[in-house]
Order: structure tokens, then C-alpha cells, then sequence
């Protein structure tokens, strides 16, 4: 198949547009399956119904994986065209699930999905990097980022709408309608960003190379490790919650609208960060998130063992989700910042290195902790302390390293 070559760049709104669509893949296919799990679970899964979680994260461990390869490949082949690979494996393996009649298809072909979207997610921002630097980078990903905000806010209640319509399996197909149409836009509308004077040949040597001086570092080897319990506690929150709704606080119907609010109320701390982070540095601002997680959880399970009456019970858990996620806009970015900043001359090599790595590692720390699910919110909050402290105890280590070579 030929790619379309346009060649007049896009004008600035639709290119920020596009890059929020195609950033947005792993966000909306994680979160319009959320309301389908306890569905789901009943369908694939009825006698180990915690089995179905892996839905969310052996997704998100096909993504860790791929991201390892999609941006050395997009690097040596061209932007679009790794593009265009990745969302057709997307979408094919969007198709096998639609089908799936056991768990364990229907997890191999989420896996394989998983794969697919390590492209989008990667190259978008490779994109980014091609057409922008410093400043006007960082402008260009805030408003992606506003617009992002929205997918995990609507994803629950676009998935919701169409299981009552059409059933679990229809949202599968909304995933290829949604692959189809930003992988067209891509290719119709906007120019290859990488022409091939520019490009570099793949080699595995090279790839190794830069593994071994990304963990060669202590530094960035403990900022992947907080990183990694970050990525963790938010992957228990989101395998967890859509139970912890349905079961614990009967609430299932209306789960897509409460999520939204978390989502929404989580979009404000990425603004707060773009302010509190000149004044305070990117350590002690994920070092202090962490630590308020941390005893945020601690206080969250002395309520919950003091058995609170409904409707506080509830409104107690809203307001913990909202902190959690909340919590995610004050690391997240903060981290990655701290973990690239020595490693400048293979960046994006790095950035695939770090994101694969802690993504690997956030799946093996969340699906033991999901799978402890037992009707109640314990093990979830529980995984969460234990996470958030590690993480906090971690960052601490950081504190006189950084100071000798003036970081924040």
C-alpha cells in the first residue's frame, strides 16, 4: 500500500488536534472498557471474576513492550508508515476480540492490540520532536494535553453507551472506527516529519547501547523505579475501581459519569504543575506527591475500617480517587523530565528505553495487587500506600545527588 505524501504542513490548530487523537488511543482503550469489565466478567469469567482486570493491563503491557521498538523503527523507516503498521495491528486485533469466545483469546488479541498502539502513542510525540523544540515544544504538548483531558473524562460514557446499545463487544469495533479514522487523517492530511536524509538505520547494537547507559545510571535507574510504582498504583485504580463501583458502593450505572469527574478535576493538576514546578523543581514536587498519596491512603483505610455510613462512605472513596489522580499530573511529567535530563544526546532512544521499561514493570506490580480484589477497597488503597511510600523513600535517595550536580 502507498502513503499518501501531502506536502503543505497543516495549520497549527489541526495539527494539535490530530496529535490529541492520536495520543488519545491508549487512554480511550483502556478507558471505554472500564464500565464492560464487570459484564464481562460474568460472561468469561464468572468463577474468578478478578481474572477480567487483566483486560486493562495485559493491554498496557503489549503498549510497554512496543514502545521499546516503535520509535527506533519510526526513526529508521519514517514516521507515518510505522503509523499506519501499528494501527492496522490495532485494529486487526480489535476485530479478534470482538469475536473472542474464551479469556484467554480475548487477552491475547488485547495484548496484540496493546502492541499496535505503542505506535501512535510513540511517534506522536516523535512528531512533536521533529517540527518543535524548547519552548515551542512544550507549548505544543500543553495544548495537546488540554485536549487530551477529555478522552478519559467521555471515554467511560462513550463505552457505556454503546454496551447499552449494542453490548459488550460493539465497543471493540468503536476501537477500529477510532483507529481508522485518526490513522486517515494522519495519512491524508498531515506531511512525513522525518524525511529520509534525516533517517537512521535500525541497528540492535545502537538500541543496546543506549539500554545499557539508561541503566547504567543510579539516578535514572531509581527515577524509573518511581516511575514504575507511579505507573502501578494508577493501573490498580483503574483495573479495580470499575468493581469497587459496581460491588462495594452499587453504582455501576453511573460509573462513566463519576469517572468523568475524577478525570476532569485530575486535568487541573498538569496546569498546576506547568506553575508549582519553577518554583519548587521537578524532585521535590513528585517527592511531596508522592509523600501526600501516601498519607492520604494511610487515611483512607482507618475511615474505611471505621466502617462510615453510606452516603459517606462514598463520598469519602470520590474524594480519595480525585487526590489519587490528581497525583498523577504532580509525578508523572515531573519524573520523566528527571529521568531524560542526563540523557539529552539519546533522547528519544531514552524515552523508549524509560517508557517501556516502567510500563513493564508498573503491569507486574498492579496485577498482583488487583488480583487481591475482594469486595472492598482494601487491597486497592493498601497497594496504593505501600506504592506511594516506596516511591517517596526512593525519591528521598535522590536528594543529595541531585543538590551535587545543581538538579531540581
Amino acid at each position: 500500500m502507498k502513503i499518501p505524501t501531502p506536502t503543505r504542513p497543516l495549520a497549527f490548530p489541526e495539527f494539535v488536534a490530530l496529535l490529541a487523537l492520536m495520543f488519545s488511543t491508549i487512554a480511550f482503550s483502556v478507558d471505554a472498557m472500564l464500565p464492560a469489565l464487570p459484564i464481562m466478567a460474568a460472561e468469561l469469567s464468572p468463577d474468578a471474576p478478578n481474572r477480567i482486570q487483566l483486560v486493562v493491563t495485559v493491554f498496557v503491557l503489549g503498549m510497554g513492550l512496543g514502545t521499546l521498538i516503535a520509535g527506533p523503527i519510526s526513526d529508521a523507516l519514517g514516521r507515518k508508515s510505522v503509523v499506519a503498521v501499528g494501527i492496522a495491528i490495532y485494529c486487526a486485533a480489535a476485530l479478534v476480540a470482538a469475536r473472542a469466545e474464551t479469556l484467554e483469546v480475548l487477552l491475547a488479541a488485547r495484548f496484540v492490540q496493546g502492541l499496535g498502539a505503542s505506535a501512535p502513542r510513540v511517534v506522536t510525540l516523535a512528531m512533536v520532536r521533529d517540527l518543535y523544540q524548547g519552548r515551542a515544544m512544550a507549548q505544543v504538548m500543553s495544548f495537546v494535553m488540554t485536549l487530551f483531558v477529555l478522552v478519559p473524562a467521555i471515554a467511560p460514557a462513550i463505552g457505556a453507551g454503546i454496551i447499552a446499545v449494542s453490548g459488550w463487544r460493539a465497543v471493540f469495533l468503536a476501537f477500529v472506527v477510532f483507529g481508522i479514522v485518526s490513522g486517515s487523517w494522519l495519512l491524508l492530511r498531515q506531511p512525513e516529519t522525518h524525511p529520509p536524509e534525516k533517517r537512521r538505520p535500525l541497528r540492535v547494537r545502537t538500541l543496546w547501547a543506549a539500554l545499557r547507559e539508561v541503566l547504567g545510571s543510579k539516578l535514572v535507574v531509581i527515577y524509573i523505579a518511581a516511575l514504575s510504582l507511579g505507573f502501578g498504583q494508577m493501573f490498580v485504580h483503574l483495573s479495580t475501581t470499575p468493581q469497587i463501583f459496581a460491588d462495594v458502593f452499587d453504582r455501576q450505572a453511573a460509573f462513566p459519569f463519576w469517572f468523568a469527574g475524577i478525570a476532569l478535576f485530575a486535568g487541573t493538576s498538569s496546569l498546576l504543575n506547568a506553575n508549582l514546578v519553577m518554583k519548587f523543581g521537578m524532585r521535590r514536587l513528585a517527592t511531596s506527591a508522592f509523600a501526600v498519596q501516601a498519607g492520604v491512603s494511610l487515611v483512607m483505610l482507618l475511615l474505611v475500617f471505621a466502617e462510615l455510613p453510606a452516603p459517606w462512605d462514598f463520598a469519602v472513596y470520590f474524594a480519595y480517587m480525585c487526590g489519587a489522580f490528581f497525583m498523577i499530573g504532580l509525578t508523572f511529567g515531573n519524573l520523566n523530565a528527571l529521568a531524560l535530563e542526563p540523557l539529552g544526546h539519546i533522547a528519544g532512544l531514552a524515552a523508549s528505553v524509560v517508557g517501556s521499561i516502567s510500563t513493564v514493570l508498573a503491569v507486574t506490580i498492579a496485577i498482583p495487587i488487583a488480583q487481591l480484589y475482594d469486595g472492598s477497597v482494601v487491597p486497592a488503597v493498601a497497594g496504593v500506600l505501600v506504592c506511594s511510600s516506596l516511591a517517596c523513600a526512593l525519591m528521598l535517595t535522590t536528594r543529595h545527588a541531585e543538590a551535587a550536580r545543581g538538579a531540581t
